[in-house]
């Protein structure tokens, strides 16, 4: 776990995605956005190629991937954007994006996901939020590591969830093949593992210049929350800091995203944690703020490392 100063930005949760790129210009800078079709994944996108970017949306959907194509052209002005299928919890999907790529990747950021759905499996057998909300986004990245480190200087964004305070990776049953399902500790799990991702592969893949960050976007009412009722998710906003919930729009929740993948006020800072556009630190009881201890851990960090190899092996 890093000592190092914290990152702070003169941003705030209220900033949007387009006001943290707006001075810069990444021209000639290649980003690829899982889930880039809705939510926060299309604003993080549009961002993106609003400062030049050029933009790959990686969707499990590619007719919803190429209106969102049209419409962030329509309005950055910004034809650079392609569209390319990706299903995270079909290994050969992934394998099969992976062998297209040509060429460097500047800025990867691993923002699909599911949130506390119903027990679904893989047909390897797998918990379907850990497999896709993890294990996908760990095969897409070491995939897409040599065209990271052609980069030079390329950033990973690995979006996590204030619901990793719900669960460690329990490496005793990941799969919840003994303990009952709980899809919140499943998504908290998985959310956890997103933060782990960051740390070890920031270390591994440091001397390639590739910067690794996780993130927490906040609240933001999305498709992702497709399984969760309205008044499930305003009581649990509401016990989450003690005051009136805080429901940032798409482009706010993107804000961090885009600012832990392009900005150079984060250059250099690997294996952190990010919330509302400054690195958070470690979570105080009672709150739902900050990371928990066990997302940094080091060693929790190697072994996740090693387990997801183990799986991906086969």
């Amino acid at each position: 776990m890093t000592t190092s100063t914290p990152v702070t930005t003169p941003f705030s949760r209220e900033t949007t995605a387009l006001e943290v790129v707006r001075d810069l210009d990444l021209t000639g800078r290649r980003a690829v956005v899982t889930g880039g079709a809705s939510g926060i994944g299309v604003e993080t996108a549009r961002a993106l190629a609003s400062a030049g970017a050029d933009v790959t949306l990686a969707v499990r959907n590619p007719d919803a991937g190429q209106r969102a194509a049209a419409d962030i052209t329509g309005t950055t002005g910004n034809d650079r954007i392609l569209v390319a299928p990706l299903d995270l919890a079909d290994l050969d999907s992934v394998a099969a994006f992976v062998r297209t790529w040509d060429g460097p990747l500047h800025m990867l950021v691993n923002n699909a996901g599911i949130m506390a759905s119903p027990e679904m499996r893989t047909e390897q057998g797998w918990e379907m939020q850990f497999a896709t909300n993890h294990l996908g986004h760990f095969a897409l990245a070491a995939g897409l590591h040599p065209a990271l480190a052609a980069a030079g200087g390329a950033r990973v964004v690995s979006v996590s969830s204030a619901a990793h305070l719900r669960s460690p990776v329990v490496f005793d049953d990941i799969h919840f093949r003994q303990r009952p399902y709980d899809p919140w500790e499943a998504y908290g799990q998985s959310k956890t593992a997103n933060v782990l991702f960051a740390v070890e592969a920031s270390r591994r893949w440091a001397d390639d210049g590739i910067v690794v960050d996780a993130l927490m976007p906040g609240a933001i009412r999305t498709n992702l929350q497709r399984y969760i009722s309205d008044e499930e998710l305003d009581r649990m906003r509401a016990q989450s800091g003690g005051g009136a919930p805080f429901w940032k729009t798409p482009e706010q929740g993107a804000a961090t995203s885009v600012l832990v993948a392009a900005s150079p006020l984060v250059a250099g800072a690997g294996g952190r944690y990010f919330e509302d556009c400054q690195e958070a630190g470690v979570n105080q009881p009672g709150t739902r703020t900050g990371y928990a201890p066990y997302a940094r851990d080091p060693e929790a960090a190697q072994r996740l490392w090693t387990v997801s190899e183990e799986h991906l092996r086969g």
